[in-house]
């Protein structure tokens, strides 16, 4: 019997060097074949990202996949001004983390709890009680120092009086309804408080874009008093239902403040903002849309201060000092 167990475990111990040695010649076998297929996997990913970098899209070549990859305004902002820029996004997104994020427009702007408190008069205080949500969100990604002075707010629509000249402006050119007219101005002006741009640069554009008409499309579909063009900027409408409220005076003006800020930032001067607005950023002109747009800014401006001249002057005598 002990003789029987002797020649079974020597037939064993005979065996495993046989199975190791059929192990090591199968695997040296399939070596070539596992670098061939792990060679057609690298070959197929780089064939899929070429593919896709190479097709046609909304921004055609290597925007589409980044387009994918990361948000549309990150995207384009550190394609431009490098990753520097992606560090001042984070550093802006720690300190406004405690901001309420969406919260309608009033309650961002007038509600004592929120981080940014603002008080502002209004021909139409009214407009303040239509619930709409804040693209404060996105606007106070830019960072204020990227945006050319000229753009921010000089606090000349601060004044009743001056709302009221501008909007006496409007009225005459425009042959407008007075409650109107009265409702963009306040609305303009309460949106810039929110984005943080200069109210009267947003009426110059409207003025210019659509002569305050919210109903005015563009054959490029370009819609509303901004001219905001909505298929392009859908994933901004979503927040407020969808491309079909882009007609909509206090939506329009949100998105189009917005992007004509990132713009301004982007470029890196108002008027280079103003001509990437309008389309003609690879173009050698803009067909005169920013000196439109700064001479009617510059029309509201001279407007306004001869206002605050003049209130500040009673029978004469100079009220400054």
């Amino acid at each position: 019997m002990s003789k029987c167990l002797s020649n079974n475990l020597g037939d064993m111990q005979n065996t495993q060097p046989a199975m190791l040695a059929a192990k090591d010649l199968l695997a040296h076998a399939m070596a070539p074949v596992y670098r061939v297929i792990n060679g057609v996997l690298v070959v197929t990913v780089f064939m899929v990202v070429g593919l896709w970098l190479s097709g046609n899209g909304t921004n055609a070549g290597p925007f589409d996949l980044a387009r994918i990859l990361v948000p549309d305004e990150a995207r384009h902002m550190v394609w431009s001004n490098g990753f520097g820029m992606l560090d001042q996004y984070k550093s802006a997104n720690e300190s406004t983390a405690t901001a309420a994020p969406e919260t309608d427009i009033a309650a961002v702007i007038y509600n004592k709890s929120s981080v940014k408190q603002h008080t502002v008069a209004l021909l139409m205080p009214s407009v303040v009680q239509v619930q709409v949500k804040s693209i404060s969100h996105l606007a106070d990604r830019i960072p204020t120092s990227k945006v050319d002075p000229q753009a921010l707010d000089s606090n000349l629509m601060g004044s009743i009086q001056n709302q009221r000249a501008v909007a006496d402006f409007f009225e005459k050119k425009y042959s407008l309804d007075r409650a109107k007219i009265e409702e963009y101005v306040s609305n303009t002006i309460l949106i810039a408080k929110e984005v943080n741009i200069d109210p009267v640069l947003l009426l110059a554009v409207i003025s210019i874009e659509s002569n305050f008409n919210p109903n005015t499309k563009s054959q490029a579909g370009a819609e509303g008093l901004m001219q905001v063009m909505t298929s392009v900027h859908r994933d901004k409408y979503a927040v407020y239902g969808g491309t079909t409220q882009a007609v909509k005076p206090e939506v329009n003006i949100r998105v189009g403040a917005y992007i004509l800020k990132y713009l301004i930032a982007t470029a890196g001067s108002l008027r280079n903002g103003l001509k990437f607005y309008v389309g003609a950023a690879n173009a050698e002109d803009d067909g005169g849309y920013a000196d439109k747009v700064m001479a009617e800014r510059n029309r509201l401006i001279g407007l306004c201060q001869t206002r605050s001249v003049n209130r500040l002057t009673l029978n004469g005598k100079d009220l400054r000092s």
